[in-house]
Formats: structure tokens, C-alpha cells, sequence
């Protein structure tokens, strides 16, 4: 296997142990580029070693969480989906009929929370923000691109 992966080398530097399928596992999760669950990261993983195991998966992705080495996130769609935990911010659209999640960042939305907490009085420390949408018809979505020229 190439280098260590981004995952892996987090694993280690908490202290992990990693064995062959842990590795393929973090190799995996690292690459992905969309948020998969359990099922997803098996399929990906035994392509490339065979005699990982659903339960090996699950055990792993559990202990990673754990670990804060990756996120998980119900995007409202009955299964748990995973990322690797970053320290930059971003926010999360997702697309009800395909299930497509896409990542964006917004500073006036981030202002926004900010001052709303501390109107209420207090000091916002966390946030999650999750848009769940339905694409636009073609004829409006041309509408919305020449509005926000």
C-alpha cells in the first residue's frame, strides 16, 4: 500500500493501533470524497482487500468516532454517514432526491449565528448547519444563476 493516508497518520498520532484492515479502512475514508456510510466504506474496502468484514468496518468506523478522528452526521436519510473530522468549519446542503451532500462555507451565515447567540446572551462555541433542498426546476434554476449575478 502507498503512503500513509491522512486518517492513518491521525490514527497514530493518537495512539492507535493499526492493523492491515484498519489501515485499507482510514486509506478509504481519506479518499472519499462524498460522505459515505458503513455499507459504502465496506464495498470500497473489499475491493481492495477481500477478507474485511462488515463487523471489522463497523468496529473500526466506531472506534474512529471515538476517537474524533471522524464525524458522523444524519442527513435524515436512516443511515449514519461519516467524514473525517477537520479543525476549518464548513456547513452541509443536502439534496433530499439524490442524496447528494454538498459542503459549503458562508461567513454571513457565520456572523449571523454569532450575533443571534449574543443577543440571546451567550457566546456560540458550536454549530451545526444542515439544508435539506430539492433541486430547483431547470427554468428557475436558470432564473436564480442570472439573479445572483
Amino acid at each position: 500500500m502507498p503512503d500513509k493516508s491522512r486518517l492513518e497518520e491521525r490514527c497514530i498520532d493518537r495512539g492507535l493501533k493499526m492493523t492491515g484492515q484498519r489501515r485499507v479502512i482510514a486509506r478509504v475514508l481519506s479518499e472519499a470524497t462524498d460522505h459515505p456510510d458503513v455499507e459504502a466504506v465496506y464495498r470500497r474496502a473489499v475491493e481492495i482487500d477481500p477478507k474485511i468484514s462488515i463487523a471489522t468496518v463497523y468496529r473500526t468506523v466506531r472506534l474512529f468516532e471515538e476517537a474524533s478522528i471522524l464525524e458522523r452526521h444524519d442527513f435524515r436519510d436512516g443511515r449514519s454517514r461519516y467524514e473525517e473530522q477537520t479543525e476549518s468549519h464548513h456547513d452541509h446542503l443536502i439534496d433530499i432526491q439524490s442524496g447528494r451532500v454538498i459542503e459549503f462555507q458562508n461567513e454571513q451565515i457565520e456572523d449571523l449565528q454569532r450575533l443571534i447567540a449574543e443577543k440571546l446572551g451567550y457566546r456560540l462555541v458550536d454549530h451545526r448547519l444542515e439544508l435539506y433542498c430539492v433541486p430547483l426546476p431547470a427554468t428557475e434554476a436558470a432564473r436564480q444563476k442570472s439573479r445572483n449575478k
